[in-house]
């Protein structure tokens, strides 16, 4: 299940990151790391989008010279690679180096209706 998970939210993923790369563009880091963050949200239980969003905000802690965030993706770039395939996720965690790695959150209604058609096969 968890492999068709991946391929299934594969698409919602990859328009949140398309989305980050519009906003870079447009020079708008914040909006840039709020599409982070949000592919985050949505594939967080596939080990393969957890690492990969995880790598690309460590990236985008580079690019904008914030060693507090760059520390904190690599501590979750770990975690993620070690810890999703258990299931050992918070759920709705947006996953900056702002929040806990270990806080769970509230779903925003829209994405938690794209993880639910991910796992349905809908």
């Amino acid at each position: 299940m968890k492999r068709n998970f991946s391929h299934r939210v594969a698409p919602y993923v990859e328009e949140e990151l398309a989305n980050s790369i519009q906003a870079r563009s447009a020079g708008d880091t914040r909006q840039e790391f709020s599409h982070l963050e949000r592919a985050h949200v949505i594939g967080q239980e596939s080990t393969y989008w957890h690492v990969k969003v995880h790598v690309l905000m460590l990236v985008w802690a580079a690019r904008n010279h914030s060693a507090r965030e760059a520390l904190g993706q690599i501590v979750r770039i770990i975690g993620a690679a070690t810890k999703t395939v258990f299931g050992l996720v918070p759920q709705g965690n947006t996953g900056g180096a702002n929040i806990s790695p270990f806080k769970r959150m509230p779903i925003a209604p829209e994405l938690a209706t794209l993880i639910q058609k991910a796992k349905s096969g809908v």
